[in-house]
């Protein structure tokens, strides 16, 4: 049995977790998830089931799950053209509602980005997103460990200087809205956050 510990993480780390244990197995194993809330639990069993395990879960107590996930072996491999995919960033944050919460979702976001197997070929960034790959941006590191992993980070230069931070870059190039539009034109998909 494999057991994963994701006792106090945040969204997205107990379903990345477990995913690359999943991805690890060499055939048939069980696998212990253990969260403290019932948002992972729902989570981690959503992500697990569509690898194709057999999950169960149990609430051990206040604030202690435990989620047992039966393989069979690895999943298959999804066949994915590298760098089809390009994700548009027009906020510093995600959603509409709370300022603080939508800060908070788009970090998860970024970082989730840096997890998946098929990286973007490109991440664009314009208006208030502009503002994710300037100094004092805390997705920084995320969005230059995505850089030199090939992926294009690329921001508007008219939203840069609107928000003063031309010179205040700190990862990838300035771009054009021309760019913006032949590069989403040119992708198999594009995520919006």
């Amino acid at each position: 049995m494999i057991t994963v510990n994701a006792m106090g993480e945040n969204c997205p780390i107990p379903v990345i977790k477990t995913k690359k244990a999943i991805q690890a197995l060499a055939g048939p194993e069980t696998i212990e998830v253990l969260v403290d809330n019932e948002i992972a639990v729902q989570n981690v069993t959503k992500m697990a089931e569509s690898e194709g395990g057999e999950v169960s879960s149990e609430q051990i107590s206040d604030g202690e799950y435990k989620i047992t996930v039966k393989m069979e072996g690895a999943p298959g491999e999804e066949e994915q053209e590298a760098g089809s995919m390009v994700i548009a960033v027009s906020s510093d944050r995600m959603g509409a509602g709370n300022d603080e919460l939508g800060k908070v979702l788009i970090k998860g976001f970024i970082y989730a980005v840096t997890q998946l197997d098929v990286l973007p070929k490109a991440m664009l960034f314009y208006n208030g997103g502009a503002t994710l790959t300037a100094e004092g941006s805390d997705s920084l590191e995320d969005l230059k460990l995505l850089e030199s992993q090939g992926v294009e980070i690329m921001t508007c230069g008219t939203c840069l200087d609107y928000y003063g931070l031309k010179e205040k870059l700190a990862v990838g190039t300035v771009t054009n809205m021309y760019s913006i539009v032949e590069t989403m034109a040119g992708a198999s998909k594009v995520i919006k956050p």
